[in-house]
């Protein structure tokens, strides 16, 4: 097989695992689980097959993350104690599966590859979701449920339940294949990133990448999701603080460490004390549609378990006890505590958050530093910045703001991203540099040398 054969192959996996993760909602509504499950299983044997043939020379076990061993150790052993052992089981099992899909994509993609083949999944999920829409609003003319729903004996259908509440014309909010706002808004976001990105970088022609960037700004606007915006500003302020601190260099960047903690001391602020100002300029209230009472209710639970958790379970049970019970919303058993860190806390205790604590702050660390730190080719001077060391950044930045209103982090597209990053800045640290970043763009192309093509091929 040749070489482009095999890397179009690759490249075809990692685009179906991103739509599989990150669009589980709309594909679980087409094919119900049934069909999702075995979708799953055929991207693992897919996988663990490309896996074997690339055989990538840099893959050791001792090289994925340490925390990552810890979390995923500890939440085997919760079995042991769980209180739902059976959900545990298969909790775990999608945990390691999930792992497994994001550790192959490290291995044996480059980081470039990473980048063309994510953009790619959110522009089939994006697109995908407003032609969705527009079909509902052009032809249907009326909310549509979900598939695979039972509507309540009352009659009476939840808001939650429906797939689009033909709401395109109006304004939003929009909820596209995902059947929800706010998970259409974060992947909105994730595109604008990744799109934004590609653009400046001339990876992709100027006509389609704005069209993409206008495309997500569109998408977040008519999802009308508050805390989407949160994370936007949260973005915006991580890129201008990465541009600042390429600009100063290595050696003086003191007074950026000094204005980032100032910011995330006044973030943390305004979350405690001034919630409901800042989300009713959003025309949010401040409660986070309900938010604060379930994780007022997640606290008290888990405090009757607070070392170790209850066990693990990734999606809650609502079958079961104590989640059967626990909290509903709109007549609709809530499936997460909507904050990843309670999530963990419930789950697997404060051993938990101290195991999975590490895992988000040295993955948050190298990524900074692949971000701002200048390349180099030996002992040589510094080589110009490549714009496409910015997104993993970005993305982290992202996922933890969502983490605090979400527990999706946790699951599914969020946690193979989590995981991607974690794994990849772990053992693949070179820094690219302009010179060798691919182009679409002739007029951006610069001269390639001996050494920057093998810079490009790594």
């Amino acid at each position: 097989m040749s070489e482009s054969k095999t890397r179009l192959g690759v490249s075809a996996y990692a685009i179906c695992v991103f739509i599989l993760a990150l669009g589980s909602n709309g594909l679980r509504n087409i094919v119900g689980w049934p069909g999702f499950l075995g979708l799953a299983a055929a991207l693992v044997v897919w996988g663990t097959i490309i896996f074997v043939r690339e055989r990538p020379e840099r893959f050791r076990w001792y090289r994925l993350p340490s925390p990552l061993y810890w979390f995923l150790g500890l939440a085997v052993l919760s079995i042991a104690w769980s209180q739902y052992r059976v959900e545990t089981v298969l909790g775990v099992i999608a945990q390691l599966v999930t792992t497994l899909l994001a550790v192959v994509i490290a291995f044996v993609l480059s980081w470039h590859e990473v980048l063309r083949t994510l953009g790619t999944a959110l522009r089939y999920l994006l697109g995908l979701s407003l032609v969705f829409e527009l079909f509902v609003s052009v032809f249907v003319r009326h909310p549509v449920l979900q598939n695979f729903i039972e509507v309540p004996e009352s009659g009476k259908i939840p808001k939650l339940l429906y797939w689009s509440r033909d709401l395109l014309f109006s304004g939003g909010p929009i909820q596209g294949l995902l059947a929800n706002s706010v998970l259409l808004g974060f992947l909105a976001l994730l595109g604008l990133i990744i799109f934004t990105i590609q653009l400046r970088a001339g990876l992709v022609r100027p006509s389609a990448g704005w069209f993409w960037v206008i495309l997500s700004l569109g998408t977040i606007l008519l999802t009308r999701a508050a805390t989407v915006w949160v994370a936007l500003v949260a973005v915006v302020v991580g890129l201008a603080l990465a541009l600042w601190a390429r600009r100063l260099g290595p050696e003086r960047r003191v007074p950026l460490y000094l204005t980032g903690g100032v910011l995330l001391a006044a973030a943390i602020g305004a979350a405690l004390f001034a919630r409901d100002f800042v989300f009713g300029l959003l025309g949010k209230s401040g409660d986070l549609t309900g938010r604060v009472e379930t994780w007022q209710k997640v606290t008290e639970l888990a405090e009757q378990r607070p070392w170790f958790g209850w066990g693990w379970i990734s999606y809650w049970a609502p079958w079961t006890e104590p989640f059967a019970s626990l909290d509903v919303k709109a007549g609709v058993t809530v499936m997460s505590a909507h904050n990843a860190w309670l999530d963990v806390w419930l789950q697997l205790g404060i051993v938990g958050v101290l195991v999975f604590a590490p895992l988000i702050l040295l993955t948050t660390w190298r990524v900074w530093f692949r971000a701002v730190d200048p390349p180099r080719r030996g002992y040589g001077p510094p080589l110009s910045y490549a714009t496409s060391a910015l997104w993993p950044f970005l993305v982290i930045i992202a996922l933890l703001v969502q983490s605090l209103t979400e527990s999706r982090l946790l699951i599914e597209g969020n946690w193979v991203l989590l995981i991607t990053l974690a794994v990849k800045s772990r053992f693949d640290f070179a820094l690219p540099s302009r010179e060798a970043e691919p182009t679409k763009l002739p007029w951006r192309r610069v001269p390639i040398t001996r050494d920057s093509a093998v810079e490009a091929r790594r």
